[in-house]
């Protein structure tokens, strides 16, 4: 069977950073820090008391306020980018087959806010009458995908993935072997979340991952910066819409890039801990090469992982060593999670967006707050400042809690 060639015709973004894909890449590109004190919650009794929060954000611009109502914010995300994507694509769903258009989106952990306040209801009340009949609706992590196949009416393949980090990128690879095989002609995928709340905050807390410089937090994301000290929570979503290369070009869609790789590893070692050396993401990187049907000096641009963790930014760099040998050190590596924070499972969607922006627009976007190299850490990061170099082929990497490894390989469009 021959594998047909999956395009990306469109994109939405909502991020700590901006809201809308010009917001996003403009950030990006300007070194813009998405960090700042929560404003959600009351924090003074957390270890933590910062994020990388969506701001200006109002669910209403997309959808009536009984559905802002009946929706968790995880999912105001997903709808409202997914209206972004749809209008970047300029599909007229009139002139499509629905039956051949699916919707694979994920969240990491779904209705938080929802499930806090559904049980705060119960627990005041001491009874079950003041649960919503909307909280199993609201909460699970499917409703994102299945509340925007509802909404546009799209009857292809549909459901969620949730693989903690690595969700978003498992919603986009399941997408792209969806098309290939043929079991759709465009595909939805993607993932969102908004889990800055105060069990997610504690629980994190808790495990020691988050980083704690309350007085310092516009410097706290700082991947391969020695004095990192654990992640900074961020909240949003990405959105893209995947499409096969001869329905694209029959309808004269615009094409950003095309998807031509994906390696998806398990660790099988710890539940939070990477494998020593990095070794599931340097088996992930080498099968999206393998899958791409290119060397591994086609390679200009990897978008990290790049958690400001003290084991996953070593790891990482150590995989992309083994994976790339001299090559690593001409390639440029870049962490975009310095200025959005950890978007958790809406990671993989956000940053395969700026991967496919970095190929389009030749610019590589910085990893800033680097100020202080782990020595350990010795690859060109491109840091503190955008850098500018001609990309044929990037990968997009995510990992995940339970030992979860994805790699995107995304291509220069040519015709």
């Amino acid at each position: 069977m021959n594998k047909r060639r999956v395009v990306v015709t469109g994109m939405g973004a909502i991020t700590p950073i901006g809201i809308g894909l010009k917001e996003f890449w403009d950030g990006l590109l300007e070194g813009r820090n998405g960090v700042g004190p929560i404003t959600k919650f009351d924090t003074s009794k957390f270890d933590t008391k910062f994020a990388a929060e969506v701001k200006g954000f109002l669910p209403e611009d997309y959808m009536d306020k009984k559905s802002v109502k009946r929706m968790d914010p995880f999912t105001h995300y997903a709808i409202a980018t997914a209206c972004m994507a749809f209008e970047d694509a300029g599909l007229n769903l009139n002139n499509v087959d629905k039956e051949k258009f699916g919707v694979i989106y994920g969240s990491g952990i779904g209705g938080m806010v929802t499930l806090e306040k559904q049980h705060w209801n119960y627990f005041e009340s001491k009874t079950p009458r003041h649960i919503s009949p909307y909280f199993v609706t609201m909460m699970i992590s499917d409703m994102a995908a299945g509340q925007i196949s509802i909404r546009f009416g799209l009857k292809g393949p549909n459901y969620a993935t949730t693989s903690a980090c690595a969700t978003s990128s498992h919603a986009i690879a399941d997408a792209f072997m969806l098309i290939q095989r043929g079991s759709a002609d465009l595909m939805l995928c993607g993932g969102s979340e908004a889990a800055i709340t105060e069990m997610s905050i504690g629980g994190f807390n808790a495990m020691k991952a988050l980083s704690t410089w309350n007085d310092r937090c516009l410097e706290a994301s700082r991947p391969f910066d020695k004095d990192r000290n654990g992640f900074v929570m961020g909240e949003g979503a990405g959105t893209l819409i995947l499409e096969d290369y001869e329905h694209a070009v029959k309808r004269g869609a615009k094409i950003y890039a095309e998807i031509c790789g994906i390696g998806l590893t398990g660790d099988a070692f710890h539940i939070t801990a990477p494998a020593p050396g990095g070794e599931g993401a340097v088996r992930s990187m080498k099968e999206a090469i393998r899958d791409a049907e290119i060397s591994s000096t086609d390679i200009s641009y990897i978008n990290a992982h790049g958690t400001s963790t003290p084991y996953n930014d070593i790891n990482e760099t150590n995989a992309i060593k083994t994976v790339f040998g001299d090559h690593a050190y001409n390639l440029i590596v870049s962490s975009t999670k310095s200025m959005t924070g950890h978007l958790l499972g809406a990671a993989g969607g956000i940053e395969a967006i700026a991967t496919i922006l970095a190929i389009k627009n030749d610019i590589i976007p910085p990893t800033i707050n680097l100020t202080n190299p782990d020595p350990d850490c010795d690859l060109n990061y491109s840091a503190n400042k955008s850098t500018k170099k001609k990309i044929d082929y990037a990968i997009s990497n995510t990992f995940g809690f339970g030992g979860h490894n994805a790699s995107l390989l995304f291509k220069k469009f040519e015709e």
